[in-house]
């Protein structure tokens, strides 16, 4: 009797909400896209970039597949030669790889395990840095325990290091996290930026060595190197900044000389990619959470042993860095260039996805999306894929001296009367002024395709959704980049600031008084998470975000490439 109740209550149910008994207005409809104006090429672009969007297979083959891009390695040769193939096919050309160096030597990380054997099993969550020596065979050591805060302190572990492991500096506390990781810029940083003050002046040269903290910190930390190199210790541990597991990890570090008491700026070591660097200790990075408890079991009087095996690869025989070039060819301005791009190079604990298979992704998906779209724009349009970026820049400030110039220094004593000061990255500049006097300041040197370039636009902060624009201090784009930017204002792209950014290639072209723009990003969680990390991988990227910045810098690529004369520029630095 109950079940036939209840029988009864759900077919009189699905008789009162079948469509044909539902009140008209609740009624659904399919949807129908709103129609594309053909003769509209933002519009078009907006639809293939976020309809059919191949951003997220570029995004996931450089990452997933090809995996960490340490600068000279096979896996950045190997993705130098895949994105050179991949614009082939769509149809890119004069594709290649554009050589620059000597850059020095590659490394790969061939195999690794670090664990506690006693006086228990610890399975440990590490990383080796990059360009660390390896070991001839697995290491079983005591761990030794160092939270030295000055040079005395040192002295108390003389002859007590040899073959062993060394734990480098104190344990700290790990905080709970009560705020978001993950986070985008709010209306009232939006507004900050867009009224922040136009940005001043400041020069490029070596940090200030005299400021005492921080000299004094960069002092103790070299003399700490070159204590435990000369001691003999077996392996250097340092804890991870990070927390969870997440590992934030670079370069093995080559102890630097003691410094010089006349010196005003920071001594810079032999990095340990050059082939003349000196032998190193093998240098790991250990989750905190792991450092902190080895730690504790060392002061509650427990001896502690661990195990690595750390085995390496170098690459000798090619010294050189490659970045990656290809081109859709300009019509009428076909002389004048657009270029675009983001640094390809990453770190080797993650697989370099945020940073930034992202943004070379998005670069490659505006090009696609130009050519798939059959738009021919005036000016030839030209991608660039930089390597050695996490070294300094350095893939694209070669490519710069190289394509459209640089800024020479002046020689210190009286100029030769047939040309002026040498540069690492070009020769002599030919404009001594013949009297046999030093220029007064630096002298920018250009080269042909200097006045060629209307601008670079660059992508490197993450998986983040495209916010704006940081117009580098150039005032004289405001009013272009506002009607740019219009049509995105709904996918959240409104902001401009005359701010400038740093840290990435569009300061290789800003340098030299080209204009170089980087997009405004939101954060997402590129400092707290995936920046230079072991978490630095696809799943942390987010795809709609990918398919608005691949659409937005099609758009601002294309329109660049199709207006009547070149960006305005900035007064050039050393121009005269």
């Amino acid at each position: 009797m109950i079940l036939r109740r209840y029988s009864a209550i759900v077919l009189l149910l699905i008789f009162l909400i079948s469509p044909a008994n539902l009140p008209a207005q609740t009624q659904t409809t399919p949807q129908t896209a709103p129609a594309v104006d053909p003769n509209d090429p933002v519009q078009r672009i907006k639809d293939e970039g976020m309809n059919r969007s191949q951003v997220m297979q570029t995004l996931s083959y450089l990452s997933d597949v090809i995996g960490p891009r340490l600068t000279a390695s096979p896996g950045m040769k190997r993705a130098n030669e895949w994105t050179r193939d991949q614009l082939t096919k769509w149809g890119l050309q004069n594709a290649h790889l554009e050589a620059w160096g000597p850059f020095g030597r590659g490394w790969t990380l061939k195999r690794f395990s670090a664990q506690v054997t006693e006086p228990i099993a610890i399975p440990l969550i590490a990383y080796p840095k990059a360009w660390s020596p390896g070991l001839e065979a697995p290491l079983t050591a005591d761990v030794v325990y160092i939270d030295a805060k000055t040079e005395a302190d040192l002295d108390k572990f003389k002859g007590k290091l040899n073959g062993k492991i060394v734990l480098t500096t104190a344990m700290r506390d790990v905080p709970a996290h009560f705020d978001a990781q993950g986070t985008r810029l709010n209306e009232k940083e939006l507004l900050a930026l867009a009224d922040a003050p136009e940005p001043r002046a400041t020069g490029g040269g070596p940090r200030n060595f005299n400021n005492t903290a921080f000299r004094a910190a960069f002092e103790f930390a070299a003399a700490k190197l070159r204590f435990f190199q000369a001691e003999g210790a077996a392996v250097l541990i340092d804890p991870s900044r990070g927390d969870g597991g997440t590992i934030f990890v670079q370069s093995a570090q080559v102890p630097t000389p003691p410094r010089d008491p006349n010196a005003t700026t920071q001594t810079r070591g032999t990095p340990p990619y050059d082939k003349s660097a000196p032998k190193i200790t093998p240098q790991l990075v250990l989750a905190i959470e792991h450092y902190n408890r080895i730690v504790r079991m060392l002061q509650a009087g427990e001896p502690v042993k661990m195990t690595v095996d750390l085995s390496v690869a170098w690459q000798d025989a090619d010294p050189m860095g490659y970045n990656t070039i290809a081109e859709i060819p300009g019509t009428d301005l076909k002389d004048e260039i657009v270029m675009l791009g983001g640094h390809m190079d990453s770190w080797h604990s993650g697989t370099g996805a945020t940073d930034n298979a992202a943004g070379v992704s998005v670069a490659m998906e505006a090009v696609r999306i130009i050519q798939a779209l059959g738009l021919k724009p005036r000016r030839t349009i030209r991608i660039a894929l930089w390597s050695g970026e996490e070294q300094g820049l350095l893939g694209s400030r070669a490519y710069v001296a190289e394509h459209f110039g640089s800024i020479q220094n002046p020689a210190t004593s009286a100029a030769p009367a047939t040309g002026g000061a040498n540069n690492a990255m070009g020769g002599g500049n030919g404009n001594g002024n013949g009297n046999g006097a030093a220029p007064a300041g630096p002298t920018l040197v250009t080269k042909p395709e200097y006045e060629k370039l209307s601008a670079y636009f660059n992508l490197d902060n993450g998986t983040g959704k495209v916010r704006g624009v940081y117009m580098q201090g150039n005032e004289g784009v405001r009013s272009l980049f506002r009607q740019w930017l219009a049509p995105f204002k709904d996918m959240g792209a409104n902001t401009l600031t005359i701010s400038n950014t740093g840290g990435t290639d569009h300061l290789a072209f800003d340098a030299i008084g080209l204009p170089g723009f980087q997009f405004i990003q939101d954060e997402i969680e590129y400092d707290t998470r995936t920046h230079h990390s072991n978490q630095d991988v696809f799943d942390r990227i987010q795809a709609d975000d990918m398919k608005q910045a691949s659409t937005i810098m099609a758009a601002f690529v294309y329109q660049t490439a199709m207006l009547d004369k070149k960006l305005p520029r900035k007064p050039a630095p050393g121009s005269r």
